[in-house]
């Protein structure tokens, strides 16, 4: 697979100069340090860097090409090698990404959702990768640099490109979802997330749905999650659909049959020709959820049953997403990656359904970008959490001071830290024996150290 000089002209506002010296690239990159022989560097202004102040390490470095802004265009005259000037070297970027995706042979899904599409990205491409080479998003690389990212990083070996879709704002679905062109997509579900841009339940789906939309005009097949009211109410807008969910009687029907003294649930999965039944290595009725749309999709693309029974004891945690330690006289539920109301809901069922030890001990940080419902959402979580039966409530942040006072009025013993420093200091002498300690809050609110101050106790 390589972009010849016929592709780059192909990029919108694109003129070339030195055009006789350009050679067909096989990489292209917006990393000078990653830049190999040949290799096409694309110079993107960022918050923290401009690439264009990159340009000549990238050439040093052996690019072949480089993608700069017109407006830069004079600082790189003297460049012996191939220079594209365009408008926006951004969108130059998710051209240049479209047009690779367009030489792949493989097939191309597409995952979003308020939560749970990390994770069942992670789970898909184990799932697929018992059958299929895949390529799957790495990290976090899902916004409009992410995707683009994530598409070039495919060659001609891939058989199955999974892609995560994250927004925050109106337009970034639709954008990255036309750069990937899916021929399979779903959304885990429609939560307040980023609701602080997004406005609602209804502006979540909206922005959400151009995924769908996408996939549907290209003739592909859309998967609807019917658990979720707001999603199920459009399974027949779309032309080829599976529907799955754990109620009524969708394609594929889930079903939580126990749990272990672990909180792992064990999963009953049927439809399309098959019945499976597994023990998560995950926790919760939340990753049943992410397992059940994975293996819905999995079905979809051919992988076998013994595939998807051996591909499921190979699934692990997602990093910061209900990650279980297990220590010799506590237990810690890392769930520190983000928040918003439905995670938060969902982490609680984890602690309440958890056994190994007597008590429940729950650590919040504020959830952010929920707008003008941040108070009112935070004091909501306060029936969630009584019905946990906590021993102790830890919290800190602006907002989680509400949730505070209005536990403060129920039985439930509550702490409300002003400071971090205060808080690191409890943590580092509080009574953690016989206790299952869930941490948890939004990335801003960096609760990861509050992790790191407990397991430094026992380390």
């Amino acid at each position: 697979m390589r972009l010849t000089i016929n592709d780059i002209f192909e990029v919108e506002t694109a003129e070339i100069f030195n055009p006789d010296e350009f050679k067909p690239v096989s990489k292209v990159t917006i990393d000078s340090r990653k830049v190999k022989k040949g290799s096409m560097f694309v110079a993107i202004k960022g918050n923290r860097f401009d690439g264009h102040d990159f340009v000549r390490e990238a050439v040093k470095n052996g690019a072949g090409a480089v993608v700069v802004n017109r407006k830069k265009l004079n600082e790189f005259e003297d460049l012996e090698i191939p220079v594209v000037a365009v408008k926006n070297t951004l969108k130059a970027y998710g051209n240049i990404a479209l047009l690779w995706r367009r030489k792949l042979k493989g097939k191309v899904v597409s995952i979003t959702g308020s939560n749970g599409k990390t994770t069942t990205k992670e789970i898909l491409a184990v799932l697929l990768g018992e059958r299929y080479k895949v390529t799957k998003t790495i990290s976090n690389n899902n916004n409009q640099i992410g995707v683009p990212l994530t598409i070039l990083s495919a060659n001609e070996k891939t058989e199955v490109l999974v892609l995560e879709h994250g927004t925050n704002h109106f337009g970034e679905i639709e954008y990255t979802a036309k750069i990937a062109e899916p021929g399979f997509s779903t959304i885990t579900n429609i939560g307040e997330s980023h609701i602080k841009y997004l406005k609602n339940k209804s502006g979540v789906f909206k922005e959400k749905s151009a995924l769908l939309e996408i996939t549907d005009k290209l003739n592909g097949t859309v998967f609807i999650n019917v658990d979720d009211p707001v999603l199920s109410k459009r399974k027949n807008k779309y032309g080829n659909i599976i529907t799955y969910g754990f109620s009524n009687s969708p394609d594929v029907k889930g079903k939580i049959t126990g749990y272990t003294k672990e909180g792992k649930p064990e999963v009953n999965v049927k439809g399309l020709g098959k019945s499976i039944s597994v023990v998560l290595p995950l926790l919760g009725s939340s990753n049943a959820k992410n397992y059940l749309a994975a293996v819905a999709i999995a079905l979809k693309l051919g992988v076998r049953k013994n595939e998807i029974l051996s591909g499921t004891k190979k699934i692990k945690p997602v990093k910061s997403r209900l990650n279980l330690i297990v220590k010799k006289n506590y237990a810690l539920i890392d769930d520190t990656y983000n928040s918003n109301p439905q995670s938060v809901k969902e982490a609680l069922d984890v602690l309440k359904i958890i056994s190994l030890y007597e008590n429940k001990i729950v650590v919040l940080g504020d959830m952010l970008e929920l707008g003008e419902k941040s108070v009112e959402l935070h004091k909501k979580l306060k029936s969630h959490i009584i019905k946990t039966k906590p021993a102790l409530v830890l919290t800190i942040g602006k907002f989680m001071k509400y949730l505070a006072g209005e536990l403060s009025k129920s039985r439930t013993d509550v702490l409300h830290f002003r400071t971090r420093k205060s808080l690191k200091k409890y943590l580092g002498e509080f009574n953690v024996n016989n206790s299952v300690i869930l941490v948890k809050g939004s990335r801003g609110m960096r609760m990861e150290e509050f992790v790191e101050q407990i397991l430094e106790r026992t380390n």
